[in-house]
């Protein structure tokens, strides 16, 4: 895995959607599918297993609701970044799992549109830039000394309009 690796938990009821969603990543070579769930109890379990950077998690399920799940995983994982998705956007439901730590809430009938430039921004969200190399190239260089401003510049006709000033006062 290199560091722009998205790792992605999977988690809703429907395996038909999860189908679509698996089928979806693999046009991406940067997200790599590490798991599913059908529920919010194994989601929140196979999240502290295999460390996903984010889980997708469908709101409504059966035996524990998304937005607890989310809630449990971010409190005990707050690197794992969350993004719901629900088949219709309540309010309610959007705030409840924004609040649980949601990054982001997607409808799932526009997912395919939205989804992988919004697990791009979530992953971003928690995961500071990695600088490699922090030696400016020549361009840079030739043009930061073009515009380097001395910060202590020393001039005799400012200092001695200070001194002269001195002395007036004395």
């Amino acid at each position: 895995m290199n560091a722009s690796q998205i790792r992605v938990l999977l988690v809703d009821d429907n395996a038909i959607f999860r189908e679509t969603l698996r089928k979806h990543f693999e046009t991406y070579s940067n997200i790599e599918l590490v798991g599913e769930a059908e529920d919010g109890d194994t989601a929140v379990v196979r999240a502290g297993e295999l460390q996903p950077t984010v889980v997708v998690m469908d709101i409504s399920m059966a035996r524990m609701d998304g937005i607890t799940a989310t809630r449990l995983i971010r409190t005990q994982n707050p690197r794992i970044v969350v993004v719901g998705l629900t088949v219709d956007v309540k309010d309610y439901h959007v705030y409840a799992m924004k609040k649980a730590g949601a990054f982001e809430v997607l409808k799932k009938d526009a997912v395919l549109a939205d989804l992988y430039s919004t697990l791009q921004r979530a992953v971003a969200s928690v995961q500071p830039v990695v600088i490699l190399d922090e030696t400016p190239s020549p361009t840079q260089a030739t043009r930061d000394q073009e515009h380097t401003v001395d910060l202590n510049p020393v001039e005799p006709a400012v200092d001695q309009s200070r001194d002269d000033l001195m002395q007036d006062k004395s």
